[in-house]
C-alpha cells in the first residue's frame, strides 16, 4: 500500500508542476491582454457615444455593449474566473494526493 501511494505521488507531481506553470503563463497573458482590451474598449466607449449622439442610437448601445463585454469586466474577469477554477482543481488534487 505505501508503494501505491509513493507511485501516486510521483505521478501527480508533474501535473501539480504543470498546472502550476499554466496558471502563472495565463495570469500573465490575461494581465497584458487586459490592458490592451481595456484601451480598445475606451475607444470603442468614445466611437460608441459619438455615434449614439450623432448617428443612430441602436447602433451606439451596440458599440458601448461591445466596449462593456471586452473591458474590464468582461472577458478578462470571465478568464479570471476560468483560471480560479483551474486553480482549484490543482489544489484538489494536492489535497487528494499529498493532504
Amino acid at each position: 500500500m505505501m508503494v501505491l501511494k509513493l507511485l501516486l505521488k510521483v505521478a501527480a507531481a508533474p501535473v501539480v508542476v504543470l498546472l502550476t506553470l499554466f496558471v502563472w503563463i495565463c495570469v500573465g497573458l490575461v494581465y497584458v491582454s487586459g490592458m490592451v482590451l481595456g484601451i480598445i474598449s475606451m475607444v470603442i466607449a468614445l466611437l460608441g457615444v459619438a455615434v449614439l449622439i450623432t448617428y443612430s442610437p441602436q447602433n451606439g448601445l451596440i458599440l458601448l455593449l461591445i466596449a462593456f463585454l471586452i473591458g474590464p469586466f468582461g472577458l478578462p474577469k470571465l478568464a479570471f474566473w476560468l483560471l480560479g477554477k483551474v486553480q482549484d482543481l490543482k489544489f484538489a488534487i494536492q489535497d487528494r494526493v499529498y493532504g
